[in-house]
C-alpha cells in the first residue's frame, strides 16, 4: 500500500482517489477550497455548461441517468462531483480548506514531504498534482484596469445573487465562456456590450432535454442503463475521436466541410451583412476551440446589444473607451478565460537536488505522456502538459492517466521498488516526437495565435492525436524509458 498526497479535488483528483483506494493504495486529497468540484464549483456563470455531451463527459465507472439536457450543466456537473464524494465513500480522504503549500522530494526517505496551507507536514509515497489547466483566470492587460468606478469581475469569479437587471454591461471577450454568458444576460440588461478581439467559429450545438420518462425507464432496470448507456458513449466517443483527423490534423476536405457548416450556422442566424461580416474568422477552423452554440448569435442581434470589434484603448471610470466611442458602463466582466501557459500552481514543487518544478518548466511545460517529469519520482501530474483536447472528452484522458499512475506504482510493489522517474533522455524524445505530430495539425498554423501554445509559437498544451491514440500510449509502462529504483 501507497500513501497518496492528491492535490486538487475536481475531476481528475476525485478520479485519482476512487482509483487508488480501488488498488488497495490510501489517498489523500487536499482542497483549498470548502468545496470539491474544481471548475465547476468555481464556475457559477450564466448559462454555464459543458460543451461535450454529458454521457461522454461522465467517468465511465460512475455513470449518471440524472442529466437534464444532451450538454450538462454546470451545477449538474458540480452535483456529480459531490456524488462522486458520497458513492465512494471518499469523505474520510477529503482536506477540504486545506491545500499544499510546498512539496519537496526527499531522496534519502524516497518519499514527499508535504506541506499543507494549515502548515501540518506529512510524508506520502506519491504526489498527484490535479490543479487542472482552466483554473487560473485570467485578466487582460488593459490601461486603466483598474479605475473602473462600477463593479466588475472575472467569469470564473461570479458573484452569487448578483441582479445586472437595468444595468449597462460590457462583456470583455467573445470565446468559450461569452457565448454561454451573453445569451443569458442579454434579456436581463439595458444595454450590454460585447467588445470582441477575434471573432470564432461557431457550430451548432442542437441541445435537447432529457424528458423524465427516459430518466425513469433508464432507472427502472440498471442493467440495461448501463448497457445502453455504454452502447451511446462508444458512438459518440468514436464520432469525437473521428473529429481530430477531419478538423485538426491537416485535412482539406475535413476542414472545408466543417467549415462549411460554421458558415452556414453564421448566415442562418445573422441576415445583417455588416454584423456578419465582423463575425467571420480569418483563420482556419480548428486552430482556436471551436464554440459550439445556438443562442449566441441571435443574441447579438438585440436591439440592446452592441459588438464592439474595435479594439480596446482604455478603461475609464465610467467605462470602457475605444476607437469609435466610449461604452459607459455600470458592471464590466472579463470573460478572458484562464492562464495556460505559465503552469504557476499554487504549491512549489521541489524534486531532486532542490531543482524547482517552476525553474524545470522554466522555458515551457514538459513531462512525458503529460504524466512524468524527470527530475521529480513519483510525482504524476493530471491534465498535465501536452493532455489537452479540442475534439473529446478530459475525463477519458484523466482516466487513462489514472491507470498509467497505478501501473506504475504496481510495478513498484511486484518488484519492491520505492520510486519511478521517466529519464531526462525519454522525456525530451518523447516531447521531441509530439511536437513533430503536433506540427502537422491546424495549431500549428503560424497566422493563428491560441491559448494552446505559447508566445513563441510552440504547442504545450495539447495532445497530439486522439483519445484512442492517449489510451494506447498510457497503456504500459515502457521500463527503457521510466527507471524504477
Amino acid at each position: 500500500m501507497r500513501r497518496i498526497a492528491i492535490v486538487g479535488a475536481g475531476l481528475g483528483g476525485l478520479c485519482a482517489a476512487i482509483k487508488a483506494r480501488e488498488a488497495g493504495h490510501e489517498a489523500t486529497i487536499f482542497e483549498s477550497a470548502d468545496d470539491v468540484g474544481g471548475t465547476w464549483r468555481a464556475n457559477r456563470y450564466p448559462g454555464v455548461a459543458c460543451d461535450v455531451p454529458a454521457i461522454l463527459y461522465q467517468f465511465s465507472f460512475a455513470p449518471n441517468h440524472e442529466w437534464s439536457h444532451f450538454y450538462a450543466r454546470g451545477n449538474e456537473i458540480h452535483k456529480y462531483t459531490k456524488s462522486l464524494v458520497d458513492q465512494f465513500g471518499l469523505h474520510d480522504a477529503l482536506r477540504l480548506g486545506e491545500g499544499v503549500q510546498r512539496a519537496e522530494w526527499d531522496n534519502h526517505a524516497s518519499c514527499w514531504v508535504v506541506e499543507s496551507q494549515k502548515g501540518s507536514v506529512e510524508r506520502f509515497d506519491a504526489l498527484v498534482p490535479a490543479l487542472g489547466q482552466l483554473s487560473r483566470p485570467s485578466r487582460p492587460d488593459i490601461e486603466g484596469l483598474d479605475s473602473f468606478a462600477g463593479e466588475s469581475w472575472h467569469s470564473a469569479e461570479w458573484p452569487q445573487g448578483v441582479s445586472l437587471s437595468g444595468k449597462r454591461v460590457g462583456v470583455i471577450g467573445s470565446a468559450a465562456s461569452a457565448v454561454q454568458i451573453i445569451p443569458e444576460i442579454a434579456e436581463e440588461v439595458k444595454e450590454l456590450v460585447v467588445f470582441q478581439r477575434t471573432p470564432n467559429w461557431c457550430i451548432p450545438r442542437a441541445d435537447v432535454a432529457v424528458p423524465d420518462e427516459v430518466k425513469a425507464l433508464f432507472a427502472t432496470n440498471a442493467d440495461v442503463a448501463m448497457k445502453l448507456g455504454e452502447s451511446q458513449r462508444q458512438q459518440l466517443f468514436d464520432q469525437a475521436d473521428t473529429f481530430f483527423w477531419q478538423v485538426f490534423e491537416w485535412t482539406p476536405e475535413g476542414r472545408a466541410a466543417y467549415t462549411r457548416i460554421a458558415q452556414d450556422h453564421l448566415e442562418s442566424q445573422i441576415a445583417d451583412p455588416e454584423l456578419r461580416s465582423k463575425l467571420v474568422p480569418d483563420y482556419p477552423i480548428g486552430c482556436k476551440r471551436v464554440l459550439i452554440t445556438d443562442d449566441f448569435y441571435p443574441a447579438l442581434t438585440r436591439e440592446n446589444v452592441t459588438l464592439e470589434t474595435n479594439p480596446i484603448e482604455k478603461i475609464v471610470p465610467r467605462g470602457v473607451m475605444t476607437g469609435s466611442a466610449t461604452h459607459e458602463l455600470d458592471v464590466l466582466v472579463f470573460a478572458t478565460g484562464f492562464e495556460t501557459t505559465d503552469w504557476n500552481w499554487s504549491m512549489e514543487v521541489v524534486g531532486k537536488g532542490g531543482l524547482s518544478l517552476a525553474d524545470a518548466w522554466s522555458e515551457g511545460p514538459e513531462a512525458y505522456l503529460g504524466v512524468l517529469v524527470s527530475g521529480f519520482p513519483n510525482m504524476f501530474v493530471l491534465y498535465g502538459p501536452n493532455t489537452n483536447l479540442g475534439h473529446n472528452s478530459i475525463t477519458n484522458m484523466l482516466e487513462s492517466q489514472v491507470r498509467y499512475m497505478l501501473k506504475v506504482l504496481g510495478e513498484l510493489d511486484a518488484e519492491g521498488l520505492s520510486a519511478a522517474e521517466v529519464t531526462a533522455q525519454a522525456q525530451n524524445a518523447y516531447n521531441d516526437r509530439l511536437q513533430e505530430e503536433l506540427a502537422k495539425t491546424v495549431w500549428a498554423d503560424p497566422n493563428c495565435s491560441s491559448w494552446y501554445k505559447t508566445d513563441l509559437g510552440r504547442i504545450s498544451q495539447n495532445w497530439g492525436g486522439n483519445c484512442a491514440g492517449y489510451a494506447d500510449a498510457t497503456a504500459n509502462v515502457d521500463r527503457k524509458q521510466v527507471a524504477l529504483f
